[in-house]
């Protein structure tokens, strides 16, 4: 048995690795590479292995760095089963037709720039008629429900805790008489966030594999960014300014709605109009409320006592067309505007903070991981002037960060998630996370006794 990184290797994005045992090639995740679009392109234009030789994917969740390039695997030549749980499936079908309308639009923006200065034009990734292909080959398996993906090899989602369906994968596989298993951690979640059960912690493996985002620093508290955005709301609505908050369509936006439904259903913040503007991330929000017996025992009691879905409340607005969100920006009242893409590099989020950045009143709120060379990592890194749309803009909004609103495990649980098979694991390899902090993770591991650690490099290959 042999894994090769072909993705999130000394980088966070891009999610992708290659199992070969017993002659079958298992592919677990297959997401897009992000960072700067001049180097993406190729990067996720290429595979390095044929994707006819694939038997098979399983899928850790819908994140599309992580799926985001299961269309360009089919349009090449993959056609074997994609497993995921069913929430993952069911979000899988909007976000890869969602990522296709990005890789045409992107595409068409720059053909023109291309067709002025003469030169040939260039190919979509991958289109719509693709991302439905992929569509076609998810296949729904349930937590805790083992299944053999190929003939000699068990595969069991366990809950990642991440957003709506994530999923650990413990994989075990018999090879010439012996067995050996490895667990694939995806991007794990917080053991205190709201809507989902806590993540589920890998036990008697031989491999691990674990993402390590934030290895390098400890998140407040939930209850303290809680704290911390209830602040900032109350200081938002005194200055009567608009809150602007880049989000993932999926996951964060909803974890975001739900605080906004408690602070305002018990009356600690004013009942300031919230309005969710993004196409994908209003589906999103439905395909959560299809799916209640994924959500924690406080959300379910939550949703019983205030007699409505926790991702409903008078005062939300989920806002579907192009209308309606330019109207938005042509009010001048306090409001929270939530809008993909996370990271500010494309979708509607690019027009309000156009719009709304050199307002001193208002408050553009960062709450997730940003990759270099995007803009929300110069907004993050409070870079005085930015780059939207091609012109510059002075950034005269109050610019705030609350790491503790991540869905991703911070260094306490990503120590707690390594030690859970210390003495037992092998070898535990660190991915998805760049370089500074995968260091200083792997200084707190061995403070912890755990030195059985590498950090492999992108398509380097290691026997099991």
């Amino acid at each position: 048995m042999k894994i090769t990184f072909e993705g999130a290797a000394q980088t966070v994005t891009g999610s992708q690795h290659l199992l070969e045992v017993n002659g079958h090639r298992l592919l677990i995740d297959c997401g897009l590479f992000q960072g700067k679009r001049s180097d993406t392109y190729e990067h996720n234009l290429h595979f390095d292995f044929d994707p006819r030789s694939i038997d098979a994917v399983l899928l850790t969740h819908a994140h599309i760095d992580h799926s985001g390039n299961l269309p360009n695997l089919v349009k090449m030549g993959f056609s074997g089963p994609i497993y995921a749980t069913p929430p993952t499936v069911t979000l899988g079908n909007i976000m890869l037709q969602d990522s296709a309308h990005i890789q045409e639009a992107d595409i068409d923006y720059v053909n023109k720039k291309r067709k002025r200065r003469g030169e040939a034009g260039m190919e979509p990734l991958y289109t719509a008629a693709d991302a439905l292909e992929t569509i076609k080959l998810y296949y729904p398996v349930n937590y805790d429900a083992p299944f053999s993906p190929v003939p000699g090899v068990t595969a069991t989602f366990r809950n990642a805790g991440h957003i709506l369906g994530s999923a650990g994968i413990r994989v075990e596989a018999t090879e010439n008489g012996s067995t050996k298993s490895i667990w694939f951690s995806g991007d794990i979640g917080r053991m205190d966030l709201p809507l989902l059960p806590p993540p589920v912690l890998p036990s008697d493996v031989d491999y691990l594999l674990m993402e390590c985002t934030y290895g390098s620093q400890r998140h407040i508290s939930v209850l303290d960014a809680y704290e911390a955005f209830k602040a900032l709301m109350n200081r938002n609505a005194k200055q009567r300014g608009k809150v602007i908050i880049p989000a993932f369509a999926v996951g964060r936006t909803q974890e975001i709605v739900y605080f906004l439904n408690q602070l305002i259903s018990e009356e600690i913040i004013p009942p300031i109009p919230v309005y969710v503007d993004s196409p994908l991330a209003v589906q999103a929000s439905k395909i959560f409320r299809s799916y209640p017996e994924y959500f924690d025992e406080e959300t379910r009691q939550f949703i019983r006592e205030e007699k409505h879905p926790a991702l409903d409340f008078n005062g939300l607005t989920y806002v579907s067309s192009v209308e309606q969100s330019k109207k938005l920006n042509e009010m001048d009242e306090p409001m929270v505007i939530i809008s993909a893409s996370g990271m500010a590099e494309a979708g509607r989020i690019l027009h309000h903070l156009k719009n709304n950045i050199e307002n001193p009143r208002n408050t553009v709120l960062i709450v997730g991981w940003q990759a270099p060379d995007t803009l929300g990592r110069r907004l993050k890194e409070h870079d005085k002037q930015v780059r939207i749309f091609g012109a510059l803009y002075e950034v005269r909004a109050t610019v705030e960060t609350i790491d503790g609103l991540s869905a991703h495990a911070g260094q306490d649980l990503l120590l707690d998630y390594a030690a859970a098979v210390k003495g037992r694991a092998q070898k535990i390899f660190l991915v998805h996370g760049e370089p500074e902090v995968a260091a200083v993770f792997q200084e707190k591991l061995k403070e912890q006794g755990i030195t059985n650690v590498e950090y492999p490099a992108w398509r380097q290959t290691i026997e099991l």
